[in-house]
């Protein structure tokens, strides 16, 4: 048995079968809504019911209160219809966004490499290919790990029949312990792909500027190989952050693109280098090195920022005081699930990610 669901303003039909959550059906459909978390506790996705009965399913008292409940409102991540619906979403869908629709896949890993001390590359070769934007994310299937976890995909989106993923090990983490300790060459894994609304705004001319920490590089280190692949001719630069050298993971990959193209620059940043490193780069976070290639003065730029909370939290801080605002910065925050929250939120201040 399935259900209709249509989708106002838009106009947009669903099918969505007995069980299956709304968004799940819409993603997979091609058909896009706002979500961040994807399990009920976010309140990205919160719909008005026009028409047609649902259940609510596991939706956070905080995220849908009493009197939302009352009103007819839903969280479409969670949600399942119990008959043909009508909803009304607010629907603020990127013109650059391509909008493919997600499908699964069986991924086989064909390398695993130790990155930093704390991160892994792992590729795995898909069943068939997939269509993504440069920035988007799957979810991986982890045996014995309850749910999904979320990756970005590393490598850029020509290279459609594999994904390469940058696994942060984190202490108490099931997941990332698993694939960390585990997971060996051949072994199969199932995917889901491709979510997110994390990619460059390609029909946007000012120059750009990534501001990575951490495992956070994955998605720019993918739209950067893109833009690059495509011979955009906008200035490009890097802010790659980290504590040392030793986890200052693909820095030959970046420094050689600097040496190969005149509109890319490389600007990695040390906050407590090691003595032994022998560091003569910038010694500061980040962002601060962000404010000293360009003075403080951050405007007719678009920005992409990825990472851990805390440096997406400064790099906003410093953009904004250097005058850029909301349009034009886009970002993508790295929870994860051993701080209690999977998703990959977002910011107050901002409405789209």
């Amino acid at each position: 048995m399935s259900y209709e669901v249509r989708v106002e303003p838009t106009g947009d039909v669903i099918e969505v079968d007995e069980g299956q959550t709304i968004l799940d059906a819409a993603l997979r459909q091609g058909v896009w809504l706002p979500f961040a978390c994807g399990h009920g506790t976010c309140a990205t996705c919160k719909v008005q019911v026009l028409e047609g009965d649902a259940d609510l399913g596991n939706a956070s008292p905080f995220a849908l209160m009493d009197m939302e409940r009352e009103e007819g409102k839903i969280l479409v991540c969670c949600a399942t219809p119990e008959s043909d619906l009508v909803i009304e979403a607010d629907i603020d869908v990127d013109p650059d966004f391509l909008g493919y629709p997600v499908q699964d896949y069986v991924g086989t890993v064909t390398d695993i490499v130790n990155l930093s001390p704390t991160i892994k590359g792992i590729t795995l070769e898909l069943d068939s290919a997939m269509e993504f934007q440069a920035g988007q994310y799957i979810n991986l299937k982890i045996p014995g790990v309850e749910g999904t976890r979320a990756f970005s995909i590393a490598n850029k989106p020509s290279d459609d029949r594999h994904v390469e993923l940058h696994v942060r090990r984190v202490q108490g983490g099931a997941g990332t312990t698993w694939l960390h300790e585990q997971l060996q060459v051949g072994d199969t894994l199932d995917i889901s792909g491709p979510y997110g609304q994390f990619f460059v705004r390609k029909s946007d001319d000012q120059d750009v500027i990534f501001i990575a920490g951490g495992s956070g590089l994955s998605s720019p280190q993918s739209m950067i190989l893109d833009l690059l692949e495509a011979g955009d001719s906008r200035q490009i630069y890097l802010f790659q952050g980290a504590r040392n050298v030793s986890e200052l993971y693909n820095r030959e990959l970046f420094a050689a693109l600097d040496r190969d193209h005149d509109n890319f620059h490389y600007i990695p940043a040390l906050n407590e280098p090691l003595d032994e490193d022998q560091w003569e780069g910038f010694k500061g976070f980040v962002h601060e090195a962000a404010i000293d290639r360009f003075d403080n003065r951050f405007s007719g730029h678009k920005a992409y920022l990825c990472g851990p909370p805390p440096m997406i939290d400064a790099a906003i801080t410093a953009l904004m005081q250097g005058r850029l605002f909301e349009r034009d910065i886009h970002m993508e925050r790295f929870v994860t699930a051993a701080d209690g929250a999977e998703e990959q939120t977002r910011s107050a201040l901002f409405k789209r990610i």
